[in-house]
């Protein structure tokens, strides 16, 4: 989060779609439709021949229309749209009752208008409105969400409709105008409201193509494939497309005792994002399922310094640098660390542990804000590492203190400060022989939803000298401001002389609920005093495996990798945003020159 106005397009973006996660329920919708088609049936009698028979042959017609509109959406969902992504019965029944309501009602205007004016035959004008609002609502829905092929998407279209007028009209209860009439009217009706919907469409699909390359609606359908059904193929294609081949780096501290591996830090330079299970945005869980496999350890993928352009465009490139990762071989072990040294100045504070010629650096802003810091951080921290003799450094973004407002630009400067100023006491700090405990704590009633991801609480804790330092890293995508302090404070009882917390900045938890930020940092929806109990009772255990280690560190670097960056993101969180209010736009002045055409042409035919 750069600046509130950089986010507030994301923010409008995730809340274009909040009514495709508050549909009714199977059983609502259920009820609702019957309901619809009960009241519409006893309404058309009761304006007719309102009577306790018409009530009768009302509601007999009601529950017709009802097993017509229900039979109807199960052959939709069930053969025409068998292979849809999106559309299923739920979401099916839910347009037919917005669609039926709306043909209703029209239809319901015209046989007040014949019991009025007492014409001779009833005249489906209103109904011809009814029949053009409905099919164009079904038309847009259907052309911009569904997958299938497009004689299937036009079938569904017409068929619920159609045989709800057939059901209206076929038994010839009211004397309706001549058929032909009928059928002129309605096709009339039809072929405006797919004119119309073309129309609209091609002015939507423009913003996407002017931006990106792609039609709006394709992208539009591709996000709401992840969105209300978790499937990434279709937006990450849409990602691959836009992306760019950049060099992926991936620092590795290994820590090894006399029975084989005990822990490891893995620093990716590359982002877990854009959202939910898309692109790379469950990379640190699966860089720690993956290693934790292989080496059968604890390990901890805290954030390091990158942001969203660095997000991988696809699982496919996930599992390049995965892969990458796996063919690692540790050698060159070191048995000497220094003490944990920790500077702040400016809200900046800066941690630093070295382990070997290798120096380990934390960057943390808490209490104040802290999102991701600029890329070229990265490469001036490795120089002022290099330039006190280090062969390289490890540097975290610790991500853990959200709260308002955050200036990249502005903390670049009192960042590299403090940085400079404690590799050179790192420098000069005496080394000496270390012991690490280790060890792994996955909360059975912390989830996704409340802002923590699969890869749970890793605790890691050093032991140089008698000082004993607690490295905390929780797989969540930032922190509430404050619950670093109260962490670090109650850590301290147990013996710990030094601690930090990171979280790994993971956006599995992104997108899966709706708010302002459309996810909860950690603490924000679990309670803290359990977030602190499980974390304690990690450093116990962690306390309680201490045993003599040698680190050893590692940088590997994947070629090629496809990101899809911050600008290509940015742009489509802009044309969904773009898309909505030209829809409202484009849609009340094309939906009056059409409604015009049809009324003229209505006219003049008939």
């Amino acid at each position: 989060m750069m600046s509130t106005n950089k986010n507030s397009y994301r923010e409008r973006a995730v809340s274009r779609y909040s009514s495709l996660f508050t549909l009714p329920s199977a059983r609502k919708n259920y009820v609702l439709l019957s309901f619809q088609c009960i009241l519409t049936g006893i309404s058309i009698f009761m304006v007719y021949s309102p009577s306790l028979h018409g009530f009768f042959l009302g509601l007999m017609l009601g529950i017709m229309l009802f097993l017509v509109t229900c039979f109807c959406n199960y052959v939709t969902c069930r053969w025409l749209l068998r292979d849809d992504l999106i559309l299923d019965f739920r979401r099916t029944s839910f347009l037919s009752l917005i669609s039926n309501s709306i043909l209703s009602i029209l239809i319901l205007v015209d046989f007040i208008i014949f019991r009025s004016y007492r014409t001779s035959s009833i005249e489906l004008k209103a109904t011809s409105i009814g029949v053009f609002c409905s099919l164009a609502l079904r038309i847009l829905v259907f052309q911009s969400i569904s997958f299938v092929s497009l004689w299937r998407i036009g079938a569904s279209t017409v068929l619920q409709p159609s045989l709800f007028l057939v059901t209206l009209f076929a038994p010839q209860f009211s004397p309706f105008e001549e058929y032909e009439n009928i059928l002129l009217k309605l096709g009339i009706a039809t072929f405006v409201a797919f004119l119309f919907i073309q129309l609209l469409t091609r002015s939507l699909n423009q913003i996407g193509l002017r931006t990106v390359g792609i039609p709006s609606i394709k992208l539009f359908r591709a996000f709401l494939a992840n969105w209300t059904e978790g499937f990434v193929e279709p937006l990450e294609e849409v990602f691959k497309r836009l992306s760019e081949e950049r060099d992926i780096k991936v620092s590795m501290l290994a820590f090894r005792s006399k029975n084989g591996m005990k822990a490891m830090i893995v620093i990716p330079s590359l982002h877990p994002g854009p959202f939910k299970n898309v692109g790379s945005s469950c990379i640190p869980s699966m860089i720690q399922k993956a290693l934790e496999e292989k080496f059968r350890c604890v390990v901890s993928v805290p954030h390091g310094i990158s942001g969203h352009e660095l997000d991988l465009a696809s699982q496919s490139e996930n599992m390049k640098v995965l892969n990458r990762i796996l063919k690692v071989n540790f050698t060159d072990f070191k048995s000497q660390a220094s003490s944990f040294l920790s500077l702040k100045k400016e809200d900046v504070t800066v941690n630093c542990q070295t382990f070997g010629e290798y120096a380990f650096v934390i960057i943390t802003l808490s209490p104040n804000t802290m999102e991701d810091l600029p890329l070229e951080l990265r490469e001036i921290i490795a120089y002022e590492a290099k330039k006190q003799g280090f062969s390289s450094v490890l540097t975290v973004d610790a991500h853990n203190s959200i709260s308002g407002y955050f200036d990249a630009e502005k903390i670049k400067k009192p960042v590299l400060n403090v940085v400079s100023s404690i590799l050179e006491k790192a420098a000069r700090a005496p080394r000496s022989k270390f012991e690490v405990g280790a060890t792994k704590v996955v909360p059975s009633d912390f989830s996704i939803q409340n802002g923590m991801g699969p890869g749970g609480i890793s605790i890691i804790v050093v032991n140089v000298n008698g000082q004993k330092t607690a490295y905390i890293t929780i797989d969540g995508n930032n922190m509430v401001s404050g619950l670093r302090e109260k962490i670090l404070s109650e850590v301290k009882s147990l013996g710990i002389d030094n601690s930090e917390v990171m979280t790994t900045d993971t956006h599995a938890v992104n997108a899966v609920i709706l708010n302002n930020l459309g996810y909860h940092p950690i603490g924000e929806a679990i309670s803290h005093e359990k977030l602190i109990r499980y974390i304690k009772d990690g450093v116990k255990e962690a306390l309680g495996n201490l045993e003599p280690v040698e680190a050893s560190w590692h940088e590997v670097t994947v070629p090629k990798v496809k990101v899809i960056g911050e600008r290509q993101i940015d742009n489509l969180c802009l044309i969904v945003d773009g898309v909505s209010e030209k829809t409202k736009k484009n849609s009340i002045i094309l939906f009056s020159i059409f409604i015009s055409l049809l009324l003229a042409l209505l006219a003049f035919i008939l």
